[in-house]
């Protein structure tokens, strides 16, 4: 009797994945309009519409960096049709931040698959008499605390990035936090903090006109859309690899076969040539990992920006 009802259920699981989608699904990007997850929200959400003959409406529902979409997928039904565009924010930062958070990534979300990895990259003002990465920590060494760097808020990834790379420098600087990335690159330009990190499309225009020195990427990898830029590992820091990474979500218990058509028309679009060179465009770098991989990252992710909160100090509970 259980065997028949077992097969029952996945007959009825596999009937159901075959009509999917069967009304419009809500594309929520964890970000407000312009931010990374709203961007390739809306650059998946007409090929998807295309793929599956169903509408996909992209929903901004920004606030407490994702935490606000997050809570209210973790509670939609799991049949497909509430998806959502987190990044480590949401999946990652926001847990580590605050352990009264009303979800966990792991337990309360399908992790369908990982798209894209933002890194950031370090930058000065042209005033700042530092030309490399070593210089610019050698002189943060002769004034202890009286250099500042900027960042897009208490907690952010960039504030994330310099706390755990200060710490490995053996430098101490002073935190100032801005109202995001934007004000940020401000601060920046009118010579208000003295360094912070970025992400690449609010400075390459300003790292080419000479207005802002660029040190360092915060990846592994260098940039191909800064390719001169070396990374802060190719400059003796050993593992030191810090992205943003958005990924593609649902509530927990969303059914396997729709996980399944989902992950492969992403890896499609993905692939496509004109999103690929928006992408680059954008500092963005492919990721593609299925639902078991991308579970092991943001499991890797939430242990790594937990020591990174760690060592900033900024934990909100």
């Amino acid at each position: 009797m259980k065997a028949l009802l077992a097969i029952l259920l996945m007959a009825i699981a596999t009937a159901q994945a075959q009509d999917y989608p069967s009304k419009s699904v809500r594309l929520i990007a964890a970000a407000a309009p312009g931010g990374n997850p709203d961007v390739l929200a809306r650059m998946l959400a007409a090929r998807l519409s295309d793929q599956f003959g169903k509408p996909f409406v992209v929903e901004n529902i920004p606030g407490a960096g994702g935490v606000v979409a997050a809570e209210q997928v973790a509670r939609a039904n799991p049949d497909g049709h509430v998806l959502m565009l987190g990044d480590s924010g949401a999946m990652a930062i926001n847990p580590a931040l605050n352990s009264k958070l009303t979800y966990s990534p792991l337990r309360d979300f399908t992790l369908i698959t990982a798209l894209a990895a933002v890194p950031t990259v370090l930058v000065a003002p042209a005033s700042v008499p530092a030309n490399t990465l070593a210089e610019f920590v050698a002189l943060a060494k002769l004034k202890p605390g009286a250099m500042s760097y900027g960042s897009a808020g208490n907690g952010s990834v960039h504030h994330l990035t310099m706390a755990v790379f200060a710490a490995r420098g053996g430098i101490d600087l002073l935190h100032v936090p801005y109202k995001g990335g934007t004000a940020l690159v401000a601060a920046l330009l009118g010579g208000e903090v003295q360094a912070g990190w970025s992400g690449i499309p609010n400075v390459a225009p300003h790292i080419k006109s000479g207005k802002l020195k660029v040190y360092a990427i915060s990846t592994e990898h260098r940039s191909a859309s800064l390719p001169d830029v070396p990374t802060a590992l190719e400059q003796g820091y050993p593992g030191f690899d810090i992205a943003t990474v958005i990924g593609l979500q649902a509530p927990a218990g969303a059914p396997r076969e729709v996980v399944t058509r989902l992950q492969s028309a992403v890896a499609r679009i993905m692939r496509e040539r004109d999103i690929a060179e928006r992408m680059a465009h954008l500092g963005m770098e492919l990721r593609e990992d299925g639902t078991e991989s991308y579970s092991r990252f943001v499991r890797h992710d939430m242990e790594r920006y937990a020591q990174a909160v760690k060592a900033a100090g900024v934990r909100q509970d």
